[in-house]
């Protein structure tokens, strides 16, 4: 547990499951515009079992009072394929991905998502069973592509191709211990 101005950032407990939940649906929605997607959203569905009892992986938050602005997640493995390229799914099979790293519009621009996403590869560099930290982004979300590439190496861009899903691969450089 730390934190970060007013914000208490710290490993999800049981009883920030539903706040999560509510900021990654207010993502989908209001940010990201278009809402839930059963196929790509069965984890914030299933918080406790995804994030909370698999081991190796976690969520982070950040807290404001009582109130979750902010997530990280991880989870082992990497991108799927399809929809994703499969020498992407097999260059990553065996990393950790960083996943729903959120933050209410209203609590940006103050570290939270840069304090989340440390706190989260500094857990995977604990864990000592993952090769590498692979993430990707929706370019068109405001400040996502280069918040990312201040943080982590482009491994493929989709965007303009045939079939691609127009996001954006990268891959975080794995923390010292």
């Amino acid at each position: 547990m730390s934190e970060v101005g007013a914000y208490e950032l710290r490993m999800a407990r049981p009883e920030d499951v539903e706040g999560a939940r509510k900021l990654m649906f207010d993502t989908f929605y209001l940010v990201m515009g278009h809402g839930y997607v059963p196929q790509w959203h069965t984890d914030v569905i299933d918080i406790h079992e995804t994030y909370l009892r698999r081991p190796g992986n976690a969520l982070f938050v950040a807290v404001d009072g009582e109130r979750v602005v902010g997530t990280a997640g991880v989870r082992a493995g990497g991108p799927k394929n399809p929809p994703n390229p499969a020498w992407l799914a097999e260059r990553y099979a065996d990393a950790a991905q960083l996943a729903r790293v959120y933050v209410d519009p209203g609590h940006r621009r103050r570290g939270l998502a840069g304090a989340l996403v440390e706190r989260a590869c500094a857990f995977i560099a604990s864990a000592e069973r993952y090769d590498s930290i692979y993430l990707h982004t929706d370019p068109a979300i405001e400040g996502a592509e280069p918040f990312w590439r201040s943080l982590a190496k482009e491994v493929h861009d989709e965007r303009g191709e045939p079939g691609g899903n127009g996001i954006v691969h990268f891959e975080v450089p794995m923390p010292q211990v």
